[in-house]
């Protein structure tokens, strides 16, 4: 269907592809994956014909539809939610948008002259939009956008009004309801809650046609892709399976090309050892020359690029109190919607509590109580002695000096530390080499996180408060991340839609409005998130499995 023929691509001194071929057939499911540059959007760009390869062939039937969702959304306004999501729904997203133009003009006196016409178009375009099934369209997008987390209300609302995560969303639905023969999705769960994911799950294993995504979340791609296609040093290799059946077959496939290597080295100095002893031997010249002749025949094999894995180790931060936080009466509501009425919850010291919940359900306003960037409407948030919070927003992310490099934000933030010191502490953040130059201005959502949390990290707090703190950040970095908080001595309390990070840091799980009914008040779990699947029966607060 969708086939890479031998292809070269060179930006600069940097090459991307060199004879690299991969090819996409009808139905497969692959995720694409490699380091951060090296070239997995410009795969995107090619099959979109937004860019051409240096050389080689990148061949797209001319028929094919294909929705491309990627992560600069486009301006939204002027429309309803609901509206802007069928906008991009393909051939019955235009016709509905037609007929609504077509009602306004049948209804307006000024035009009165040209209903004839109109009415005539107006019928052409019902006829067309039935087939194509459109009466079914807006329920559709419906539920669409329910999947994606909207409520009735923001359906209906005004899309310009939208944060941009939630532009994202609207986005994401208009590049589902098209249902093109393939997908391109480039980081979908970027910008969703765990709700959401799970939903976005089922709808990617139901679609009919070929998807290629690439995506920082291990579960994700687990749950399916049934092929991973890897980019490496301008080659694309493609292992049948999932992404953990990736990582063993890739790590076997070092394996086996290191052991090659080390055979072959241990050849070439066997022979080499012979040449440079027996080569002034007259007796010995024929043999001499005919095994110099043999070594340069031979394909030298290289030993395999490996992959630069930083560990960070946390310094012991100051112990706290036992009791690290008290909720007391807690109440919060914004206009008529209540989110807290008389909430209780004990937060202790080596405690490290998940909180779940909807969209709205108060996720991110428990977190900023805590935090203190957030007065409740009633109650008490008590915290306890000794404690040095550490508090992790996405807007803390613009707390940084655009102007200042990374390692002069660092050097500003521990002016006691060496260069040494710090720049290990960029290290284990994936700031090496040049990155630690970059203008913070320059720096990408994910090196933002980075930079944040390793700002946050160094000098650790004992109280952890961390909203998304996994959000942008690549496998590498959240499992270095995840490696390093199992071995941290303080308190924690998060909110986190990445499962692999839900299920490696948790021991409690803060349940907020689950269901409906007696059951929409907020449930304490004394157990890992693994333990609160287990005994809710869902992954997420409303979510069965």
């Amino acid at each position: 269907m969708i086939a890479f023929a031998n292809i070269n691509k060179q930006y600069g001194k940097q090459l991307l592809f060199v004879e690299a071929s991969f090819q996409l057939n009808p139905g497969e499911k692959v995720g694409l994956v490699g380091p951060n540059g090296a070239g997995k959007t410009t795969i995107f760009r090619m099959i979109m014909g937004e860019e051409a390869p240096d050389e080689g062939d990148v061949s797209v039937p001319k028929k094919l539809t294909i929705g491309y969702f990627r992560q600069d959304v486009e301006e939204m306004s002027g429309r309803s939610v609901l509206d802007e999501a069928i906008a991009g729904s393909g051939r019955a997203g235009d016709l509905h948008h037609e007929l609504e133009e077509l009602q306004h003009a049948m209804g307006d006196p000024a035009r009165a002259g040209e209903m004839d016409k109109i009415l005539a178009r107006f019928g052409e375009v019902q006829e067309e939009y039935d087939h194509l099934g459109g009466y079914a369209l807006e329920s559709q997008a419906r539920e669409v956008l329910h999947g994606l987390g909207f409520e009735d209300e923001r359906i209906d609302g005004d899309v310009g009004a939208l944060s941009g995560g939630w532009k994202m969303r609207v986005a994401m639905a208009r590049v589902l309801l098209g249902k093109p023969d393939v997908l391109l999705m480039d980081e979908p769960t970027n910008h969703l809650d765990l709700e959401s994911i799970i939903w976005l799950e089922s709808f990617l294993k139901s679609h009919d046609g070929a998807l290629l995504m690439t995506s920082h979340d291990r579960e994700f791609m687990n749950r399916i892709v049934t092929k991973i296609a890897e980019i490496d040093s301008g080659e694309i290799t493609v292992y049948s399976g999932d992404y953990d059946f990736y990582e063993r077959e890739r790590a076997t496939r070092e394996a086996n090309k290191e052991a090659a290597y080390a055979r072959q080295q241990s050849m070439l100095a066997k022979e080499q050892r012979f040449i440079d002893r027996f080569k002034t031997h007259a007796s010995k010249a024929a043999q001499v020359q005919s095994r110099i002749k043999s070594l340069d025949k031979i394909e030298k094999l290289e030993l395999p690029k490996q992959r630069v894995v930083v560990k960070f180790t946390f310094k012991d931060p100051p112990r706290s109190g036992d009791q690290v936080a008290v909720i007391e009466g807690l109440g919060k509501a914004y206009g008529k919607r209540v989110i807290y009425e008389d909430f209780n919850l004990t937060i202790r010291r080596g405690e490290r509590w998940a909180v779940m919940g909807r969209n709205g359900a108060g996720k991110t306003t428990l977190l900023k109580m805590l935090a203190g960037a957030l007065a409740p409407d009633a109650g008490d948030v008590r915290l306890g002695a000794s404690l040095k919070i550490g508090y992790f927003a996405q807007q803390s992310l613009d707390t940084m000096d655009a102007d200042l490099t990374v390692f002069e934000q660092l050097q500003n933030d521990f002016p006691r530390e060496g260069v040494g010191a710090l720049r290990s502490l960029a290290g284990a953040f994936q700031f090496s080499g040049d990155d630690v130059d970059k203008r913070i201005r320059a720096l990408s959502g994910g090196e933002k996180s980075r930079l944040a949390m390793a700002r946050m990290l160094f000098d650790p707090p004992n109280f952890l408060v961390l909203d998304e703190p996994t959000n942008h950040l690549d496998l590498a970095t959240k499992e270095m991340l995840v490696d390093s908080l199992k071995a941290f001595e303080g308190t924690m309390i998060f909110v986190s839609h990445d499962r692999a990070f839900l299920r490696g840091i948790s021991n409690r799980v803060l349940e907020l409005g689950g269901e409906t009914g007696k059951d929409s008040h907020p449930h304490a779990y004394g157990g890992s998130y693994i333990e609160y699947v287990e005994r809710s029966g869902h992954e997420a607060p409303g979510i069965h499995s």
